[in-house]
């Protein structure tokens, strides 16, 4: 089978659009079609068949789509080991997905890693959607993700770090001194930053001993809460602790342990399964996996003074 063909099935396979494999694969979307039509041919099956504006793959593509994809990565890491891939060289662009906390503390780390090594790589961060990153990972809309939530599919993917959540509050909330139960901790005024993609394993471990409260208030940055908090409101959020615990020195907060078990989640990079520039991702993906575990994150950033902390 012609080589070229089958990399034309795994691009319209990832991207589900002739017009994006054909900018993939610097081709034209006639070159495209004319492949595709021959490997129908070969293979006796439509392959894809469009539904709107997306070419949806038939069953036969979806199990033969594995397969190709495997084997188009292993023969471009063997032809890039031979040009040996130099970050020093490369202009490639590659877009990571983070929440808003995880842009805050951790792209200065990420971009000082990449842009030693790779000063011409440019990075583009993408806002994090839980909900969209199977579909985002799976066609390679975005190259690496970072978040606690666990994303369904076979994604290649490292653990970072361990994060535990705790209870932040004013220190003049009735919630700052002592032990935080659990029937106190439900009748409070709770606070929900929409943003927060770790939000779900909360809920989770909270529905092992009763229903979640609904949010008093609902906002959209992790950057309005520290003031929100420590302000008169009788808020309270359930945030992770170690970075709760860095606001607190300078903002007017406790961190108090949640009145409920929950494990330490695990926060993960994930990377795309589609197989362009595989020896670029591959450099990327342990670099950003460094630049991350080696870096205690700069979420003190959103702090505060003896002002607005009052």
């Amino acid at each position: 089978m012609d080589l070229n063909l089958v990399r034309v099935f795994v691009a319209v396979a990832e991207t589900r659009s002739l017009t994006a494999a054909a900018a993939r694969l610097y081709v034209t979307q006639p070159a495209v079609s004319q492949a595709l039509a021959k490997l129908r041919r070969d293979l006796d099956d439509p392959l894809f068949q469009r539904s709107g504006r997306e070419m949806v793959p038939t069953p036969l593509a979806l199990s033969v789509y594995p397969g190709f994809r495997d084997a188009i990565a292993g023969i471009d890491r063997t032809v890039d080991a031979v040009h040996r891939f130099d970050p020093a060289s490369s202009q490639r662009l590659f877009r990571i997905a983070l929440s808003e906390l995880g842009e805050i503390g951790w792209i200065p780390a990420i971009h000082r890693a990449v842009a030693e090594r790779a000063p011409g790589m440019r990075l583009e961060v993408v806002p994090m959607d839980v909900a969209e990153l199977p579909e985002w990972l799976g066609r390679g809309s975005v190259d690496l993700a970072v978040t606690p939530a666990p994303v369904p599919g076979e994604f290649a993917q490292t653990v970072l770090k361990s994060q535990a959540y705790g209870v932040a509050v004013s220190q003049r909330h009735p919630l700052a001194r002592g032990e935080v139960g659990l029937a106190d901790y439900l009748a409070a005024e709770h606070v929900r930053v929409a943003s927060d993609s770790g939000a779900a394993n909360v809920d989770a471990a909270l529905r092992r001993v009763a229903a979640p409260p609904p949010p008093r208030v609902s906002i959209n940055h992790f950057a309005a809460l520290p003031p929100l908090l420590a302000g008169r409101s009788g808020l309270v959020a359930t945030v992770p602790d170690t970075i709760a615990a860095g606001w607190a020195e300078s903002w007017r907060l406790v961190v108090r342990p949640l009145p409920f078990e929950m494990a330490p989640v695990d926060v993960r990079l994930y990377r795309r399964s589609t197989t362009q520039h595989a020896a670029a991702l591959d450099w990327l993906f342990a670099t950003v996996a460094g630049a991350i575990r080696g870096s205690s994150g700069q979420f003190g950033v959103i702090h505060g003074d003896a002002v607005a902390a009052g």
